[in-house]
């Protein structure tokens, strides 16, 4: 049987998930001099002050989002092309002021990978958008995919506060507006995204969407070490959306497979 215009060949996922798991073991670029042995400590130095001067935007995408959310009920078909580009500049924005920032200990630095990791995310889903292969659908959907619509919500919600050098539950109603962990994080943006893909699948970019959800579960791999540190357990917890979605964006295929041609209408 030829393979269908437009779906990748099988050979490259393979390839596009070995270039991720590569970025992953990129080390970071420092303006002085650590020991490799440091590395997590160089990436959560970055990750916990670079996007502190950005605070007060939080509220841009939380209302982003959810005018999105209007949109698809309303206007599925506008919002098609707008999901894609919305969430691909968003990992632009996250590749340019996530990734890089002055830390105390370190000096100027730079997470390598995730740099590069989200402008490539950013790219590929505004390529997705420009060549309209994203389906907004807004129907009916099998009622397991709602399952994880709490996972999406505690991520848009970000219920978190730095103390000191920890990191502790805030449950501030605002944040659901305000919060700026939401829009300017990859790791709370990304369950978001893929939710909403899982429930517009199959009528998406099937290749974005595999390589969005393996990149988003190798992080969550990665973050699975901050349940074993008291200071950070609560951001382990905050970092369960991106094992959770991700693998169900990978294995949707398995829980809800597609119908057999002469199944359907």
């Amino acid at each position: 049987m030829s393979r269908k215009k437009g779906t990748p060949r099988k050979w490259l996922y393979p390839f596009a998930y070995l270039f991720l798991l590569i970025l992953t073991m990129l080390p970071p670029i420092t303006e002085l001099p650590y020991d490799p042995r440091n590395t997590q400590d160089v990436i959560m130095s970055i990750l916990m002050v670079s996007t502190t001067p950005y605070q007060a935007y939080g509220w841009i995408f939380h209302a982003g989002t959810l005018a999105l959310v209007v949109l698809i009920v309303w206007k599925p078909d506008i919002a098609s092309r707008l999901t894609g580009a919305y969430f691909g500049l968003n990992y632009l924005v996250i590749g340019v002021l996530q990734t890089n920032t002055y830390t105390e200990s370190f000096g100027f630095a730079i997470h390598t990978g995730a740099l590069i990791s989200s402008t490539l995310l950013g790219l590929l889903w505004l390529w997705a958008a420009w060549t309209g292969r994203i389906n907004a659908s807004a129907g009916r959907k099998p009622a397991w995919r709602w399952i994880l619509l709490p996972f999406a919500l505690l991520v848009f919600w970000s219920p978190l506060a730095v103390v000191g050098t920890k990191v502790v539950p805030n449950f501030n109603p605002l944040l659901l507006l305000t919060s700026h962990d939401y829009g300017l994080t990859y790791c709370f943006m990304t369950p978001v995204f893929l939710f909403f893909l899982i429930l517009f699948y199959p009528g998406v970019n099937r290749f974005a969407f595999r390589v969005t959800a393996f990149n988003g579960l190798l992080y969550g791999l990665l973050n699975l070490t901050h349940w074993f540190d008291p200071e950070l357990r609560w951001l382990g917890v905050m970092h369960l959306p991106l094992l959770v979605i991700p693998l169900a964006a990978l294995l949707i295929d398995r829980i809800d497979p597609p119908p057999l041609p002469s199944q359907r209408s």
